[in-house]
């Protein structure tokens, strides 16, 4: 049996309402909202307010955005979040005439010392793919109609093909950082990485991750290649680095960068992580998700 292998070398917290005012020259109606809450708990309350929001040469009146004045959760040290969904008040809906609803990102390997890339439009001549671009449509969940979904269709270990049966779709989300598969497909999945993956030694889980090893000694490590599959025969390669997650820097504890979901029915949801080194793109009007390989280290 060939085997697919690489081998591995050792969303808004703004600035508080006078400062907003400082920058702009004042600020337009704006309303009091009490509760935003997160996937993971963050929460928020502030003020509503809208002014103009200029983005390069363009221009959006009357741009309805949030100031926090009480922020609690993970939001580290970002100075704000940018909706991206398909809410009205995202900024993909709320410049959807200027940019036609279309917007990708592109996110780097690496954590620190390079950059991704964030764009706003369908001109695709600005991307750096060096695959081409294959789409897959969007379906629609009633329970989460402000996200992306799509319909995963299975998934490959090293070449060996594993099914996956995502009713109501898979939530794709650039904010949570591990994916979350369904406890069936995450059983077979990890089950068939360990045998693949069985001449390293283990090591403890970390968190909601179960599956590690110790790879301290190792020069060079066979990472079997990680692959998502999705309606219309659209097939995605995680990049290796989305596929292992190191929890210490020695290599004693690097862990198989999946998790499952508590529940069958639970939604499954496609993260970040694996997301790194893909050009994705999201087309709203045409109710398309686009992938692509692409280095999206910009340093």
């Amino acid at each position: 049996m060939c085997m697919e292998r690489s081998v591995v070398t050792h969303d808004v917290v703004p600035r508080p309402i006078n400062q907003v005012q400082h920058a702009t020259g004042g600020v337009g109606a704006s309303a009091f909202f009490n509760f935003s809450l997160y996937g993971d708990g963050s929460y928020t309350r502030g003020d509503l307010a809208r002014d103009t929001l200029t983005i390069a040469n363009a221009t959006a009146e009357g741009f309805v955005f949030g100031c926090g004045r009480s922020n609690r959760g993970l939001f580290g040290g970002a100075s704000g979040l940018v909706g991206l969904g398909r809410s009205s008040l995202s900024l993909v809906s709320q410049t959807s005439e200027r940019f036609s609803g279309v917007f990708s990102y592109c996110l780097p390997s690496k954590a620190y010392d390079s950059s991704g890339s964030l764009t706003l439009g369908a001109d695709y001549s600005v991307f750096r793919n060096e695959t081409q671009l294959m789409f897959t449509r969007m379906v629609l969940n009633p329970r989460v109609r402000s996200f992306y979904m799509l319909n995963m269709t299975g998934m490959s270990v090293g070449g060996v093909g594993i099914a996956v049966a995502s009713e109501g779709g898979v939530l794709i989300d650039s904010g949570t950082v591990i994916t979350r598969l369904p406890p069936s497909v995450y059983k077979a999945v990890r089950g068939e990485f360990l045998r693949q993956f069985s001449a390293y030694p283990v090591a403890p889980g970390f968190s909601i991750l179960d599956t590690c090893f110790n790879l301290t000694g190792y020069d060079e490590v066979e990472v079997p290649t990680l692959r998502m599959r999705f309606e219309g025969d659209v097939e995605v390669r995680v990049d290796v680095s989305g596929a292992l997650y190191f929890v210490k820097r020695d290599a004693s504890q690097v862990c198989l960068a999946l998790a499952s979901l508590a529940y069958e029915d639970d939604l499954g949801i496609i993260g970040n992580y694996q997301q790194k080194n893909l050009r994705v793109v999201y087309d709203t009007k045409q109710s398309v998700v686009g992938f692509a390989e692409e280095t999206c280290s910009y340093s």
